[in-house]
């Protein structure tokens, strides 16, 4: 058993999992947003179709505000819709959405658990971006597509999920699925199979679907290239997010505790009476906070034997 399994099976036994809803999850948060984001639209069309309103009127009052457009006139109109489009999935209806959350969730928790919460949201957005940009660039081009510029567009969450699938392989090379039979499936071979189930669910329909696909694979594995080079293109991200959900948040005040062991608790240069035991669980929670933050291999050599030898102990 690998060092990174001992970690999984002792965050199980000490019930760290991240709960439903908890700002820990950025997984469950993408899965939810695409949930949102299919429900929304999925109301609207039932709206829509009860006022006995045409398939069209529908998507031209409302999908097209979400959904990414090729000309880059129209997009001017509704920037967003760079942002949008990867997370509304409704032109193939439900199983579609249940597809791509299932790719999400498989790649999704490997990255999470190598890379942390933190790295996870900046490939799948960056993914979206870079896909959308190969649709609307593939549109200028001096070919067939250039006729359907002013009427293509695309959404769906394919190319973000790609490039957390790419990514989840680069960054976990030896992982394996259904490691319990025989020697298992390398993640390789998995990679392949999503790629190749994707591609043949577009090729029906248009092969500039696959392109813009392409290009969130290729965003994948430039962001674990910078990362394998301690650079962390996404981290921007985090900090705007963060300023955003905390720009009404009150300043931090010091607790009664705290004052308490200030002005009762303080020893000076003595050392005061520790519990080991209270003060192993301690560490061992920052840990493992750590390696929900930022993976497995942001720990050093010394808190990886801390961790081990707690998991051994217990």
């Amino acid at each position: 058993m690998g060092e990174s399994d001992r970690y999984i099976e002792y965050k199980s036994q000490k019930q760290k999992k991240m709960l439903l809803g908890s700002e820990q999850n950025a997984l469950m948060g993408l899965v939810a947003l695409n949930a949102i984001g299919f429900l929304l639209l999925l109301t609207m069309q039932v709206v829509y179709f009860f006022y006995q309103e045409s398939a069209a009127t529908y998507a031209s009052n409302v999908v097209k505000w979400f959904e990414l457009p090729a000309n880059l006139s129209t997009l001017l109109t509704r920037p967003w819709a760079v942002f949008t489009y990867m997370f509304i999935d409704n032109s193939q209806g439900l199983m579609r959405l249940i597809s791509n959350m299932f790719w999400l969730w498989t790649f999704g928790s490997i990255v999470q658990d190598r890379l942390g919460n933190s790295r996870l949201i900046p490939v799948y957005v960056y993914g979206g971006i870079l896909g959308a940009v190969f649709f609307i660039l593939a549109h200028y081009l001096p070919t067939a597509l250039y006729l359907q510029l002013d009427t293509a567009h695309l959404m769906g969450a394919n190319a973000a999920v790609l490039a957390v699938a790419t990514a989840a392989t680069f960054i976990a090379p030896d992982y394996r699925f259904f490691s319990h039979i025989r020697k298992g499936m390398p993640i390789w071979m998995m990679l392949i199979l999503f790629m190749f189930i994707d591609v043949a669910s577009v090729a029906q329909i248009s092969p500039v679907y696959g392109i813009a696909h392409l290009g969130g694979a290729i965003a994948g594995w430039i962001f674990i290239y910078f990362i394998k080079r301690n650079i962390d293109i996404g981290i921007w991200m985090n900090q705007v997010y963060y300023f955003i959900t905390h720009i009404f948040s009150p300043a931090k005040i010091e607790s009664k505790q705290s004052i308490k062991n200030k002005v009762f608790y303080n020893t000076g240069s003595r050392t005061p009476y520790q519990k080991t035991a209270l003060i192993n669980e301690q560490k061992i929670d920052q840990i493992l906070d750590k390696i929900n933050l930022n993976g497995y291999d942001s720990l050093t050599d010394e808190e990886k034997d801390f961790l081990n030898k707690a998991s051994d102990s217990d």
